[in-house]
């Protein structure tokens, strides 16, 4: 796999916030976050910190000289707390000092006084209570609640899900450098460059022009440095603008995991109507999304939920709710998938418990109401190029289906003490930002005299390959050997107003952006070319493998020489080209629109295997046919879906967030809270490209790829219970996630029940 960072990564010498050479007379910042979930500020007292060994400055809220919100979405997130805490880890107060150590210690000195007030943590008590982000959303089409009595059966129940730690490698961090002028630079990882130079403009008062903000790469984000790398940087900046010397901010591990916002925990209801067949009718939710104590991108993840809340099913009447709830919890975030995988989770749960009722597979439920050509989405957009039956039975043909269950059948005959089940798993997920005006990018290509192309766009490089798939179709838009060019870092100075690398689009829109830039240079290439070799139509001018050629014969111009000669020509080697996703919008008085540009199709079969003395499974296999569309890069792609299918399995089987009810984070470590390790991921993972697929939006005829697979994973939930169902047919298995062990068990038998002892006389 030549990614083009990963000769780098290997050899240790990619760079990351924790790498770069810093400048002389750099300082470190460290937090003071709150110790309460809930409470009133009644003394702080930096004074003493103040004069501690090494320390240079101690700043609050009453520092900042512009305002101090870094509210996204709605305005209701301060820097640094005032008067208020809402959350355990909200930062209070900034130490500056000559090392980490020396802050660490000034921590210790500052006294602050609190009035505790009672915490929510419960999303249901959150609503129960009234505390809301922001008003209940409903999409809705046909008409559900006049025929609930025509459905043969109706089936309702909830759902809850848990969150899931992002844990990527490289912790939140940026550093900031003072320039002339009363700016400041910042190297920020950070998924979203403009939001942090918006953001650090409007806290310092300063135009955004005056703060340049510089990605290099991100060790990992899946979602996470979106918005929620937004304050360490900004208060990286706030002391680099109040000390003029350069600062660095870097959380360690255990501060990360306390401080930062996680994937938004869910509980559902939801009421579902079928015919005797299995053909819905009717489906109706309620989504209780636990959004932590401000708003971050909460309501933009729960609109998604939204989207998504059918999965790949057309249902002809359907009305889905979503609540944002307010809690004692740090806000939570963006994480791969956006919301999608709670709202689809749900509907397959529906469908797993329909199934049960009617005494049919949910295999067949599935089946029968897939989404085709000219069915419309309940928000509006008519399904185009369905590749959800398509993707369906080919997984069904292609792997045998009707032979893997066979084999499972064949297996709990044998095996008493073990277990497997089977499930299977189709998905559809829209792509495109929902927020249309965020569907747009930019590119600068620099065509240089020796023949080597610099291109710079908005796209974040953070592992998932992007800064390799732009390579790939700026070499193939100019046919040129693809080590002739480099991806620059990104930065607002070259690419203005960038929207964040998210929602699976870095490669569709900014790839599309590199190849608009590059083919204006190429026009002018074949135009110059064409009067060069004396030709009279420049539209028969093509470059194949760095040769110039003429009406499909070779001349003798090459690219080198080429370049040189268009240069001594004083003809412009650069391009600026911008690029907007086409035929998109959306009606959020009506909630109707045509919000994506395409949707990506696919479908998993897996397998799994459950001890059911202990409770601990294995995943045996997920097999996979997935709709790629013509892929960029085979090997990028297949390491996105596999990532994604194991993260997946992740949120649903092992990772556990728990918290005290007191806002206390009780997984606050990699010994308390479990990520799949290469002993828990599926034993097989086979991936087949869907062939003869193609999109007219994507770079190169390509779909994106970074969230998709990711909802292959809940296929593994409902293999895991279907396995505990073959040992106890009966078993009525209340859906919630993640299905640990622990769950397994508490499921499969029943507490025992013990007495107190009778007193005995003597």
């Amino acid at each position: 796999m030549k990614n083009t960072d990963t000769m780098k990564h290997v050899r240790g010498e990619s760079l990351f916030i924790d790498d770069f050479t810093l400048p002389e007379g750099t300082l470190h910042a460290v937090i003071f976050d709150s110790p309460v979930a809930n409470g009133k500020i009644k003394l702080l007292d930096i004074e003493n910190a103040k004069a501690g060994k090494g320390i240079i400055d101690i700043l609050t809220f009453k520092d900042i000289p512009g305002q101090n919100q870094i509210g996204n979405i709605i305005q209701d997130e301060t820097l640094l707390a005032e008067k208020e805490l809402h959350y355990i880890g909200e930062p209070i107060a900034i130490i500056i000092a000559e090392s980490v150590d020396a802050g660490e210690k000034a921590k210790h000195l500052i006294q602050i006084d609190i009035e505790e007030l009672p915490a929510i943590t419960d999303v249901r008590d959150a609503f129960e209570k009234g505390s809301l982000i922001t008003d209940p959303v409903t999409f809705s089409m046909g008409n559900v609640e006049k025929n609930w009595d025509l459905y043969d059966v109706v089936v309702e129940g909830q759902v809850d899900i848990g969150g899931q730690e992002h844990l990527y490698l490289e912790t939140q961090g940026a550093i900031a450098i003072p320039a002339e002028g009363n700016e400041v630079k910042i190297i920020s990882s950070t998924q979203g460059p403009t939001v942090v130079q918006r953001a650090a403009a409007k806290v310092l008062g300063l135009p955004m022009h005056k703060i340049e903000v510089d990605v290099l790469r991100l060790g990992g984000a899946f979602g996470g440095k979106e918005d929620q790398a937004t304050p360490w940087a900004v208060m990286s900046a706030l002391a680099c603008l109040k000390l003029n010397r350069p600062v660095k901010l870097l959380l360690d591990r255990s501060d990360d995991l306390r401080m930062t916002g996680k994937r938004h925990p869910y509980s559902a209801d939801y009421k579902i109507g079928l015919s005797k067949e299995g053909k819905i009718a009717a489906y109706e939710a309620t989504f209780y999304q636990n959004a932590g104590a401000v708003a971050d991108l909460s309501t933009a993840i729960l609109e998604r939920t939204l989207f998504h809340a059918t999965n790949s099913y057309f249902i002809p009447n359907i009305k889905v709710t979503g609540i944002s709830c307010k809690t004692n919890l740090p806000p939570n975030t963006a994480f791969r998938g956006f919301g999608g995988p709670q709202g689809m989770f749900v509907i397959e749960s529906a469908i797993f418990k329909a199934s049960e009722k009617l005494k049919i597979p949910a295999t067949e439920i599935q089946k029968m109401n897939l989404i085709k050509d000219g069915d419309q989405f309940y928000y509006g957009q008519n399904a185009e190029n369905s590749n959800a039956i398509k993707c369906f039975n080919m997984a069904i043909e292609k792997y045998n289906f009707d032979k893997l269950k066979e084999n499972v059948v064949r297996f709990n005959k044998q095996n008493k003490l073990f277990k497997k089940g089977i499930a299977l798993m189709p998905v559809c997920f829209g792509i495109s930002f929902t927020s249309s005006f965020l569907n747009q990018a930019g590119a600068l290509v620099h065509v240089y005299t020796d023949g080597s192309i610099s291109v710079s766009t908005a796209a974040i490089e953070m592992g998932q390959g992007v800064n390799q798939k732009i390579k790939t179709v700026v070499a193939k838009t100019f046919s040129v050997d693809i080590s002739r060019i480099k991806i620059e870092t990104t930065n607002t100075t070259r690419i203005a107003n960038t929207s964040a690398t998210a929602a699976s689009t870095g490669a569709d829109l900014n790839g599309n952006a590199a190849i608009i830039a590059s083919k204006n240079i190429l026009e002018r290439l074949q135009k110059f070319a064409a009067k060069e070799l004396g030709k009279e139509y420049p539209n028969l001018i093509e470059i194949k493998n760095e040769t110039v050629f003429y009406d499909g014969n070779e001349t003798t111009l090459k690219w080198e020489e080429l370049i040189w000669k268009v240069y001594f020509n004083r003809i412009c080697l650069s391009s600026q080209a911008y690029y907007a996703t086409p035929d998109i919008y959306f009606n959020r008085s009506k909630n109707k629109g045509h919000p994506f540009a395409y949707h990506v199709y696919g479908t998993a079969v897996v397998i799994s295997k459950v001890d059911i003395l202990r409770g601990i499974y294995e995943i045996e296999s997920v097999k996979v046919i997935h709709d790629f569309g013509k892929s960029i890069d085979t090997k990028v792609d297949l390491g996105q879906a596999e990532g994604g299918i194991v993260q997946g399995i992740g949120w649903l089987t092992v990772e556990e967030l728990v918290q005290n009810s007191e806002g206390k984070l009780l997984s606050n470590s990699l010994s308390t809270y479990k990520i799949p390790d290469i002993y828990s991921a599926p034993k097989n993972i086979e991936i087949h490209f869907l062939e003869d697929s193609t999109n007219n939006y994507g770079p190169l005829k390509s779909k994106a790829i970074g969230e998709p697979p990711f909802m292959y994973g809940i296929g593994a939930y409902f293999s895991i219970i279907s396995a505990m169902k073959n040992f106890k047919p009966g078993l009525d298995i209340k859906i919630t996630a993640p299905i640990t062990p622990e769950r397994v068990l508490m499921n499969l038998y029943e507490p025992i029940k013990t007495t107190a002892p009778t007193k005995q006389t003597h």
